[in-house]
């Protein structure tokens, strides 16, 4: 399988500064947002947004927690695997705030449709946002468009984008691959 990188860590780095901005920009003191990140990859981006809200642009009191979707999803009867749930770790009141739901990849919408079920067992919140590392434009199954993203990829057929985390593969890359 041929596989291209499309971004290195310098360029996550730099990705993951401007979508701290533009949070900031839209939620002020955060006095009325939480950041929910979607498990099990979605999480990753959240915890390294929340640190970058709080070490370099001291956002004080961030509520940020994880959310599992797996038994939410449309699809989770038709996978021949079996399936196994992540750990949902939301300690915090989302009625009446306003969420914002963290992913690495929007690809087909239908995670984000599993997440605003799953949302409801904890509350109505005010408004949902979506924040997304790579937006693949051409997959969309659902009219789910992120709010926030930090790089848009032209991703088509069988192309998959393959986003590595630090904390799992000891260096931040995207590639997409065939």
């Amino acid at each position: 399988m041929a596989k291209k990188k499309l971004l290195n860590s310098n360029a996550i780095a730099i990705i993951l500064q401007r979508l701290a901005c533009q949070l900031i920009e839209n939620h002020n003191d955060f006095k009325n947002t939480v950041l929910i990140g979607l498990q099990p990859r979605g999480v990753f981006l959240a915890k390294r947004l929340a640190v970058i809200l709080e070490r370099d642009y001291h956002i004080k009191d961030l509520k940020s927690g994880q959310l599992d979707i797996t038994f939410f999803r449309d699809d989770f009867r038709r996978r021949g695997e079996s399936l196994e749930a992540n750990k949902t770790t939301i300690d915090f009141i989302v009625e009446d705030k306003k969420v914002v739901f963290i992913d690495d990849v929007l690809f087909s919408g239908r995670s984000v449709r599993a997440a605003l079920t799953a949302i409801q067992s904890f509350g109505r919140p005010s408004a949902i946002e979506l924040l997304v590392l790579i937006d693949r434009r051409f997959s969309r199954d659902l009219p789910i468009q992120p709010n926030y993203k930090g790089c848009q990829v032209d991703a088509i057929n069988q192309e998959k984008v393959i986003v590595q985390w630090q904390e799992q593969q000891k260096t931040d890359a995207v590639y997409i691959e065939n």
